[in-house]
């Protein structure tokens, strides 16, 4: 007779042998006799335990097991069934802390008759039971954690307890170039589709982020109040200001709150990518626009301005920035003065303020003027020093003839240095009394000593007007006397127009002698008369103070036996 039934389809395992045993040993001896018992129906028995012993098992299904050996880098695993599951040890997630005797739960895939083993699979049982879980809990538009582990074609694999695809697309706010930096992150994602047939699972790390920046957006714009301090990041740099990330949410600090004093740029003070405290100077709900301040976290130095800094005091500062019209300088932080350009010197005719100052000067100034409503301090330097036009009337009288050093030469006219810091200018009009002068370098050039007389002087303006013609005697004044209307004279030509012709009657002194009085048997005026010819002319008017004579041809007489015009051509 036999003690126990062996299955064709496999042996008994360990738990089952010791429930097989425990069924057939019975406490207490039967009373009848074995005999009395047919074989065939203990081997029904028998046969009928075994059967019971075995655990309802469904393929595909997940079951509960024990680890009842460890062999190398395989664990032996009893689920109750007709034999014992060979799984990888790397199946597990800790495999070092696999145990003889410790519980696990695996997916009975099937069961091979030729081999005799039960196939398990621990992976496939924690990808199922996550899927379950998901499908149960989360579904598409759930939130949930997983590690990218592996990049694939068109993306990422992540595991989030099972592996998920994360499309390239949808793994940053932002397109990247270096997506290989996401690798082995554990990060936060959004279920976008969920395939039930294929138990496919896509994520999206960009659906999430955005999300987040709703929700932190609508927390902070919520709780937005004028006055509030808040952190921020250096976003964006413009020439007008700095863009803030808030945390979802954008704010503008202006350049012109940046600072109590002067800033040129807002990359003077802030860098991209720079943490910020910042506090809330407006916010338009309507628009969500947020006006950011940086200066308002610290006193307004201007309030102390009026107490410290007194109109004629001096002071010293640093020269922070130059500019065509003059230099700023810094007087303390936040408070700055402007030395203009006629500030500098009494002496010297400055044309920028780099001539004399360069940025990170120390100078000493005068304080002229202190206006605290506009923010602004006008200074002097040349005020360090007496002003030589203050007693100019002392030492120069309209009328005086004196001598100087043509300086500059314009277009307009001469400027002479009298002494250091006095200078006058001799205008083009006063350099001669007859020549048409077109510019002064026909008559003076830099650096010419030159003998002047004083025309005018204003001491309040800084002005001496000179002249070079006033040292003689006017010549019209004697027109009058030396050219008597009517008076027949004769004359040298000096340019021939369209209109007539310029005859020098007296020494530099020229007169018109318009075409209206040119005989008409005259051809063109090119062709009769050229500079140089002698012409007989009479003097019909002078007006000495328009510096005009008018001359006739015609007036002459034709039968005084002399030729009206001498060419050169006729000798």
């Amino acid at each position: 007779m036999r003690l126990f039934f062996i299955s064709s389809r496999g042996g008994c395992t360990r738990n089952q042998m010791k429930f097989i045993e425990k069924k057939k040993t019975p406490k207490k001896p039967a009373k009848s006799s074995t005999s009395e018992i047919p074989a065939d129906s203990q081997e029904n028995q028998l046969a009928a335990l075994y059967e019971s012993s075995l655990a309802d098992v469904q393929e595909n299904s997940i079951v509960q097991g024990v680890v009842v050996e460890i062999k190398k880098r395989q664990a032996i695993v009893d689920i109750g069934y007709k034999s014992e599951g060979i799984l990888d040890i790397d199946e597990f997630p800790e495999p070092e802390k696999i145990r003889v005797g410790s519980e696990v739960e695996v997916l009975f895939e099937s069961y091979d008759d030729e081999q005799g083993i039960v196939i398990l699979s621990k992976r496939k049982a924690d990808r199922l039971k996550c899927w379950n879980d998901i499908v149960a809990t989360s579904g598409e538009g759930s939130i949930v954690e997983g590690k990218i582990f592996k990049k694939v074609r068109g993306g990422f694999m992540v595991d989030i307890g099972m592996e998920a695809f994360l499309p390239a697309s949808l793994v940053a706010l932002k397109p990247t170039k270096n997506l290989d930096q996401f690798l082995g992150q554990t990060l936060k994602f959004k279920i976008v589709k969920l395939n039930h047939r294929r138990r496919n699972i896509v994520l999206s790390r960009k659906d999430f982020l955005e999300q987040e920046q709703q929700s932190q957006r609508s927390k902070i714009l919520g709780e937005m109040t004028e006055g509030k301090v808040l952190k921020g990041r250096v976003k964006n740099i413009t020439d007008f200001g700095v863009f803030i990330d808030l945390g979802g949410v954008d704010g503008l600090l202006h350049i012109t709150d940046m600072s109590w004093g002067r800033v040129a740029h807002p990359s003077e003070l802030v860098s991209l990518g720079q943490e910020l405290e910042l506090t809330v100077v407006g916010y338009d709900k309507e628009t969500q626009r947020i006006s950011l301040g940086l200066k308002q976290l610290t006193s307004n130095p201007w309030q102390t301005v009026e107490s410290k800094y007194k109109t004629g005091s001096r002071i010293r500062g640093k020269v922070v920035n130059i500019l065509p019209y003059g230099a700023f300088v810094e007087l303390e932080k936040g408070i700055e003065g402007l030395v203009h350009v006629s500030e500098l010197s009494w002496t010297k005719r400055i044309a920028h303020p780099s001539e004399v100052l360069n940025v990170g000067d120390e100078v000493e100034a005068v304080i002229l003027n202190v206006d605290v409503a506009g923010k602004k301090i006008a200074l002097g330097i040349k005020q360090i020093e007496a002003d030589p036009w203050k007693d100019v009337h002392e030492r120069y009288k309209v009328g005086q003839t004196i001598e100087g050093v043509i300086r500059n030469v314009t277009d307009y006219g001469a400027f002479i240095e009298l002494e250091p810091g006095i200078g006058g200018l001799i205008h083009i009009s006063d350099m001669s009394w007859t020549k048409k002068i077109n510019h002064p370098t026909e008559v003076v050039n830099k650096g010419d000593q030159v003998k002047l007389k004083i025309l005018s002087i204003d001491a309040e303006q800084k002005k001496i007007s000179l002249g070079i013609k006033q040292l003689a005697k006017d010549p019209w004044l004697e027109v009058t006397e030396k050219l008597p209307v009517n008076q027949i004279v004769e004359g040298r030509v000096t340019k021939v127009t369209n209109f007539g012709v310029f005859v020098e009657v007296l020494n530099d002194i020229e007169g018109l002698l318009h075409i209206s009085e040119i005989p008409e048997d005259v051809a063109t005026l090119e062709e009769r008369f050229r500079p140089g010819d002698e012409v007989r002319v009479m003097v019909l008017r002078v007006d000495p103070p328009a510096r005009k004579i008018a001359l006739s041809l015609k007036g002459v007489l034709v039968g005084s036996g002399r030729p009206q015009v001498k060419n050169e051509e006729d000798e």
